[in-house]
């Protein structure tokens, strides 16, 4: 893993530089990933934990050209600018019941924010970057997937790839190009 040197961040408390190095650039240099890079992001969020072992992530990707031309026409513009350089671009979605009993998996959406950070990690650790998004049209998004929004929740979009030069973003897109702070640890956690 490549340590962003320009990361300006600093743990209140120690960590490992992964969790601290994660951040959401939108400059991205475009080109491919490897078959090997992308199985590897994809076996990151395999292994989340999930209530009951249900593992109730999905995970639709656009690797070719085709694919995520096809992908930028569900975002919304402001994120069709950026993202279009990403080498990858995937939706993560929620099966909102579970398997078996059929009953609500009340626990689906944090299963799968567990899958969608691990992940995040892996994507730092094989130096590249991954950028959640919400803005899409969910829509445009059902229907790119063909999943069904009786059955799953399609929770975010992401885009993945090797950081690219500010410089190729839009003015106002370049001012938030940093890795954002965090709240004092103290603001989010309360004894009891």
């Amino acid at each position: 893993m490549s340590i962003d040197r320009t990361n300006p961040r600093n743990p209140s408390y120690e960590v490992d530089a992964l969790f601290v190095d994660r951040w959401s650039p939108r400059s991205f240099i475009g080109g491919s990933l490897t078959d090997a890079e992308v199985n590897a992001l994809l076996e990151a969020a395999h292994w989340a934990p999930s209530c009951m072992n249900e593992q109730p992530w999905r995970f639709w990707v656009a690797r070719t050209e085709d694919a995520r031309t096809r992908f930028l026409t569900t975002l919304v513009e402001r994120n069709q600018l950026w993202a279009r350089r990403a080498s990858l671009l995937l939706y993560i979605g929620a099966r909102k019941n579970f398997g078996t009993s059929k009953s609500a998996n009340r626990q689906a959406m944090f299963d799968t924010g567990a899958a969608w950070m691990s992940l995040a990690l892996q994507a730092r650790r094989l130096g590249l970057y991954a950028h959640g998004m919400a803005g899409f049209d969910r829509d445009k998004a059902y229907a790119l997937t063909g999943a069904s929004p009786d059955d799953i929740e399609i929770i975010a979009a992401i885009a993945v790839g090797r950081r690219g030069d500010p410089e190729a973003l839009s003015e106002d897109q370049r001012k938030r190009e940093s890795p954002s702070m965090r709240k004092g640890i103290e603001e989010v956690v309360k004894e009891l």
